[in-house]
């Protein structure tokens, strides 16, 4: 395989996969999560506090709880990847999973937030089975759209731009669910939490299932595999574990969501319990999740002047120190933690436009390197981390709580409002530290995407590869890696 730095690649070639995107294209592919954030909000932000406050759940059984089921997104995702991937419809690969997964996947959350009349054992295989199936249903569903992003276009920017409109548009949905679902529970069950919070989820789920339809409708895939393309899901692993900005990301990923997660749900815990000011918790939430919707909108912004790794490492540093700082903020100094909350997330807003981009680079660097595309294993094991991440920041913040003798409803211990306060500043800082370091080890700026980018447009304008120039479509042992963009391994 050529080099992207031998004289051919300098050649013009016209570039179909470097398209422009119109508005109502990159609008109708944000919407789709607003309404994944109609789930994953709830999830991150209520649904600890459900298990232990409404169902009824010990701390340390539902932070258990909430790990263990990962292990079944351990198999389910990579798998979904693999299916998605090896998918034919006039549709396309991705879309059609947006049309026809969004009603199980409301049955299913509908499930997880209704509270059955079971014993305590009863109740944990309840929670187990129903989390379970809805967690299968988001990968059913998030595996196949985030994805879709990797194939609507190349184009550096333009991609930067998608993803940033697709974020801006979450943490809008992530807005409106901390801002309303406590309100709604209240007025739908009319004293009942646990009906409450049935019929919200009903209410959601109606709407989400709305917004995947117009998702499907609005958006185009335009980036095929390789035509001589044929390979096994072992193939397409074994190319993910020899790619080391895939790996990379894929553990920095996971440290930023235990960071989000942390911050998150640990804020009812902190406001209700260590601040003692219930009715603060709704606003606080709202302006997080507003905070967060302008740090990506600013992203394609920054990603002018900054690349994007280095960039996560400024921004990471910056939540870091300041989580830290937060912790010395008295209890009574409200107007300094909404400041310093804003701050955060504003910090943390680019977070996912950049890291969801940078896997979609990824799936361009493995075509690159060995003549194979992936794009929805690639974009797998980005569900994967993201809520491996989040259980483990769940369950680790259960787990505290549990630790330090938290009980639900009742005024906490001094060592419980302690551990509480450590829940949501310190703890989720040093994470955010540990992101920024992880970071930095990033290899692919933005000299070597061109380069990449420019190599795959001249492949694709010579319509049918040859397939002694791409060894890996027959079979053949791969290139040596250019030196430029380092070993695989390295």
């Amino acid at each position: 395989m050529p080099s992207p730095d031998s004289q051919n690649s300098q050649i013009e070639y016209p570039n179909p996969r470097l398209a422009r995107l119109g508005m109502g294209e990159k609008a109708g592919f944000a919407l789709g999560d607003f309404g994944f954030n109609l789930y994953w909000t709830c999830i991150a932000s209520f649904l600890a506090v459900f298990y232990t406050d409404v169902f009824g759940l010990p701390a340390a059984i539902a932070g258990t709880l909430l790990l263990v089921t990962k292990l079944i997104d351990a198999v389910t995702d990579p798998l979904m990847g693999a299916i998605a991937d090896r998918t034919r419809t006039r549709w396309g690969k991705f879309r059609p999973y947006l049309l026809f997964a969004g009603l199980p996947m409301a049955a299913a959350s509908v499930l997880t937030f209704t509270t059955p009349d079971l014993n305590e054992t009863g109740k944990i295989i309840y929670a187990f089975i129903t989390y379970s199936a809805m967690m299968l249903g988001y990968t059913v569903l998030s595996t196949p759209y985030a994805s879709l992003s990797g194939v609507m276009t190349a184009h550096a920017q333009e991609r930067n731009t998608l993803i940033s409109w697709r974020f801006i548009a979450a943490f809008i949905g992530m807005t409106c669910v901390n801002k309303y679902t406590l309100p709604l529970v209240e007025w739908l069950g009319r004293g009942d939490e646990q009906l409450g919070w049935q019929l919200t989820m009903t209410v959601y789920g109606a709407l989400a299932c709305v917004i995947f339809t117009v998702t499907f409708f609005a958006t185009r895939e335009r980036i095929e595999p390789p035509v001589l393309q044929k390979t096994k899901p072992l193939d397409d692993i074994k190319d993910l574990l020899r790619n080391r900005p895939w790996l990379i990301l894929v553990g920095l990923q996971m440290v930023i969501m235990l960071t989000i997660t942390l911050r998150g749900g640990s804020s009812y815990y902190y406001l209700m319990y260590y601040v003692e000011r219930p009715e603060l918790i709704s606003n606080y939430l709202a302006v997080q999740a507003l905070a967060l919707a302008a740090g990506a909108a600013i992203t394609p912004l920054l990603t002018r002047y900054v690349d994007k790794a280095r960039l996560i490492v400024i921004l990471m540093a910056v939540v870091g120190t300041l989580s830290l700082a937060f912790y010395f903020v008295p209890k009574d100094a409200v107007w300094l933690m909404f400041t310093l909350n804003i701050l955060i997330s504003l910090a943390l807003g680019p977070k996912s436009p950049l890291a969801w981009s940078m896997f979609a680079d990824c799936a361009d660097y493995t075509e690159w390197r060995s003549g194979r595309r992936a794009t929805a294993m690639t974009f797998s094991a980005a569900t994967f981390s993201m809520k491996l991440g989040g259980a483990m920041g769940s369950a680790l913040m259960l787990w505290v709580l549990a630790a330090i003798g938290y009980v639900a409803r009742e005024a906490q211990s001094g060592a419980s409002q302690a551990g509480i306060a450590l829940l949501q500043t310190v703890i989720p800082g040093v994470f955010a530290l540990l992101a920024a370091a992880v970071a930095s080890f990033y290899p692919l700026d933005n000299a070597r995407l061109a380069r990449i980018q420019q190599e795959l447009g001249r492949r694709t304008a010579t319509a049918q590869p040859d397939t002694e120039e791409f060894p890996q479509a027959s079979g053949k042992n791969p290139p040596p890696e250019n030196p430029s963009m380092g070993t695989a391994t390295s």
